[in-house]
């Protein structure tokens, strides 16, 4: 099978997905006590189609000091906008949808591969996939990148998930994953990026990301954006700020 195809494929089976999440019947089937906020888990039907995911309606948000403003939910579905448009397929298919509770961020459930040890795998610096992740991590600002928020797939594909805490305006980049720190970007990134440059000025994810983020934040996105052209190095933990989440699982 071509790039090419393949490529198709997964196009055709993203946009099913996203169809079945936008107007599916979702059904509630327990919660994941885990979290810090209400995150259901459910199924969803339509038209004789059906998948689990993970439901997390903006009434169960806590409220956040450094994130006074939208809602984690459009955050989420940000940073799904952002992996979409990059060409990472990080972030599984999530939109912004009323459900049981209310309106919420619907994204679908993904079985990891529970084979893999992710506390070996978010150590290697040999993995194309974490690789990319940490790039788009500094691209959205995320202050949450634990081990536990890897989701690997048996094809060898890995997904990133709970991007509730990212986009903020000032530099809190807190991830576990700092085995590149200053090291060149590979060329994927550089296009990657370069890509992103052009949709978040008067593309179409810049119209994306104005339904959910500030103007600031989507300056500050350009600007984090622009800084990684200029220096396309993986960046630095932060001097103020914990590098690494707690618990880091």
């Amino acid at each position: 099978m071509t790039d090419s195809v393949a490529r198709a494929e997964a196009d055709d089976a993203e946009q099913a997905a996203l169809e079945l999440l936008e107007r599916g019947t979702i059904d509630v089937e327990g919660r994941l006590v885990d979290a810090s906020n209400a995150t259901l888990y459910c199924s969803i039907t339509h038209h004789g189609n059906e998948a689990k995911c993970v439901y997390k309606p903006v009434a169960g948000e806590r409220p956040l000091w450094d994130f006074p403003t939208g809602t984690l939910a459009g955050r989420e579905v940000a940073a799904f906008a952002v992996s979409k448009a990059a060409g990472w397929n990080i972030v599984p298919p999530t939109v912004l949808r009323d459900g049981p509770f209310g309106p919420g961020m619907v994204q679908l459930w993904i079985d990891a591969d529970p084979e893999t040890d992710l506390i070996a795998l978010s150590r290697r610096t040999d993995h194309v996939g974490l690789r990319e992740m940490a790039v788009f991590d500094a691209v959205i600002n995320n202050a949450d990148r634990k081990i536990g928020h890897l989701l690997p797939v048996p094809d060898g594909h890995l997904y990133g998930c709970d991007h509730g805490v990212c986009f903020a305006e000032e530099y809190k980049l807190r991830t576990v994953l700092w085995q590149w720190r200053g090291k060149p970007l590979p060329a994927r990134a550089v296009a990657a990026l370069e890509h992103l440059a052009v949709e978040l000025s008067g593309g179409s994810l810049e119209r994306e990301l104005s339904l959910h983020l500030t103007a600031a934040e989507i300056e500050e996105t350009r600007l984090r954006v622009g800084k990684l052209l200029h220096r396309p190095v993986y960046p630095y933990p932060p001097d103020d700020w914990p590098a690494i989440p707690w618990p880091p699982v």
